[in-house]
């Protein structure tokens, strides 16, 4: 691993790190992402929409990358996905610490549980779109399950 383009996937794939943490690294990845939702929360809607796009490609990227050079279908090491995930499922969310909570432990339910179609795309979808697709549905599982909270708390 010394070339550059396997360098960059390295860090991008592990979230500067985050995959290296000796427990619960998905967790830790998850983690990263509340800064990065925190920040693009103040754009406007087509950037958020633009970065959030732009973080599933070259996460879809890296992930291919280390998958490659690690020779394994979907390396523990790779959190992007997760950091992907939970920064999606708390932009949709008030700027709130309990609601980002909420996302956050919602977010990680979906995402180790894995419901249908979650498991489905995990088993089905391979390389690093595959990756990150599994997250992107355990993100949007989340979302959902907020949305229907907030309505049902607001219809109190």
């Amino acid at each position: 691993m010394t070339r550059f383009p396997s360098r960059l996937a390295f860090a991008i794939g592990l979230s500067g790190g985050a995959g290296r943490s000796p427990v619960w690294p998905g967790t830790v990845g998850a983690v990263v992402g509340l800064p990065l939702a925190y920040a693009v929360g103040f754009a406007p809607l087509a950037v958020q929409i633009a970065v959030y796009a732009g973080v599933f490609v070259i996460g879809t990227w890296a992930s291919a990358g280390v998958a490659r050079e690690t020779g394994e279908e979907d390396p523990q090491i790779v959190v992007i996905d997760e950091t992907f995930g939970a920064a999606v499922t708390c932009a949709t969310l008030p700027l709130d610490p309990l609601w980002w909570l909420a996302g956050f432990l919602a977010f990680r339910f979906f995402d180790i549980v894995k419901p249908w179609p979650v498991r489905y795309l995990q088993d089905r979808v391979k390389g690093g779109f595959g990756i990150m697709l599994d997250d992107a549905g355990a993100a949007a599982q989340a979302i959902l399950l907020l949305w229907l909270a907030r309505l049902a708390l607001e219809a109190l």
